[in-house]
Parts: C-alpha cells; structure tokens; sequence
C-alpha cells in the first residue's frame, strides 16, 4: 500500500507546488511515485508538461459523475507519473454538494490503486471539498511555510480542519510537520519568526523539520523549461536541500 503525502497550505505562493514536485521527483529515482495535482491553477501539471485537454484529468475522476478509474488519468511523462489537474475542478464545491459520498471520492480511487509506494498530492491554497478528500485519503500531511511576518497566518485553521478529518473520517492521518521554504536565515527577523514556528509546531503536536530549504535561480530555471530539478540542477542548493528533507521525512 503507498504511503500518500498532502503538501497543504491555505497560504497562496507559499512553495507547495515547489515542494510537491521536488519531493515525488526524487522519490520516484527510488521507487514507482505518483503525483496527483489538486490545484485548479495546474502548477504542477505544467511543470510534468502534463495535458489538461482532450485526456482524462482528476476532475473525471472525483467529480464527473462516471467517476473514471484513477489509473486511466494516469499520465506517463518524462518527468513522472501524474494526475493533472483541470480548471474544472473549481466546480467541485457546487457538484459536489449534497453528495454525503463527495468527501471520500479520492480515497475510493486510490484504494483500487496499487502500484505505487508513494502518492504525493499538491493542492491549492484553500479549504475547500477537494482539500478534504485529499486530506482523507493521506497518511501524512507536510506544510510549508516561510519565514515571514505573517508565515503562521491560517494555520490554525489548516490544523483544526485536519484534527478535525483525523477524529472523523481518517484516523491515520498526521502532521509530519512543518518545512521552512524560502529561507536565507540571515536576517534576524527569519532567525525569530523561525524559533515561532518551531514553537508553534510543538504546540500543535509536530515538528519544524531541521532541514529548511534556500532559494535559488535554478529552481524557477528548471520550472520553466519543465524539468524536475533532480534532473535539471541535481547539484543546486535548493535541491541539496530537498534531498536532505526527504531523508528526514523518511526516517520518522
């Protein structure tokens, strides 16, 4: 049975496509990984060179009415495995309302799926019906979140919704904690607001993962031209530091 990872943060341009990518990118030089983009925007569906048109997308497969079988969304890219999103899937909320099934239709798709070891899910900056059938099919959630002034901004309420799917309709599931992206670590005000966070994390019962992840230029570089950054700049910061980051992830 995979192991499935929600990258969530209901804060916008926070690095949770950057996260979602890196980490199924490097999971996949390991073992079969399956990307699923739950983002209406599609971020990471352009950066696999995903198709959206003519093929079948995540929208057919929890919201269409016909509920297509995942593995027939499933496209083979050079990149990896994905299921791209599809601007439709901003419909979800009207379509799927009233429907007492419409939380679980993403857990029902991949219960009939079994040839991966790792399923990682992106998804938008949101608390909406999608977020909560990928947060009820996960195992762990990662949220990253940056060291800013505001970096703990919705937060709270990202935690209340998944201690909230945990004592209803997911029990497994967990915080495996809170990743700094975007960091320098330079200034003063990210050293503080950064022993905030990891306070903040104890007191929601995870962890600030000890690995925070830099910027750089071969990040965007690599996005671009549609590349994984494994591929593209394995040598980068950035990617150093995703690699250390999923080395942490998998030691817990």
């Amino acid at each position: 049975m995979a192991t499935i990872y929600v990258v969530a943060n209901q804060k916008g341009g926070i690095g949770k496509t950057t996260t979602a990518t890196n980490l199924a990118g490097i999971l996949s030089k390991k073992a079969k990984t399956l990307l699923i983009d739950a983002d209406p925007q599609g971020n990471s569906t352009n950066t696999y060179d995903a198709k959206i048109e003519d093929v079948a997308t995540l929208y057919d497969v929890i919201i269409d009415s016909e509920k297509l079988p995942i593995d027939e969304a499933i496209q083979h890219t050079p990149n990896g495995d994905i299921v791209a999103s599809d601007p439709l899937l901003v419909k979800a909320e009207k379509m799927l309302d009233g429907d007492v099934e419409g939380f679980y239709r993403l857990k029902d798709a991949l219960d009939e799926l079994d040839s991966y070891k790792y399923i990682v899910i992106d998804t938008a900056p949101s608390l909406n019906i999608i977020l909560y059938n990928c947060l009820i099919a996960a195992d762990e959630v990662i949220i990253p979140v940056t060291a800013d002034t505001y970096a703990m901004q919705g937060i709270d309420q990202l935690y209340n919704t998944i201690m909230a799917v945990k004592r209803r309709q997911n029990r497994d599931l967990s915080i495996a904690g809170l990743l700094l992206v975007k960091y320098a670590g330079r200034s003063n005000l990210e050293k503080s607001v950064k022993i905030d966070i990891e306070n903040h994390a104890k007191e929601m019962g995870t962890k600030l993962f000890k690995t925070t992840i830099h910027e750089c230029v071969k990040t965007k570089e690599a996005q671009e031209k549609k590349k994984l950054l494994i591929d593209y700049a394995p040598k980068s910061s950035t990617c150093l530091d995703y690699l250390d980051f999923v080395k942490e992830l998998k030691k817990k």
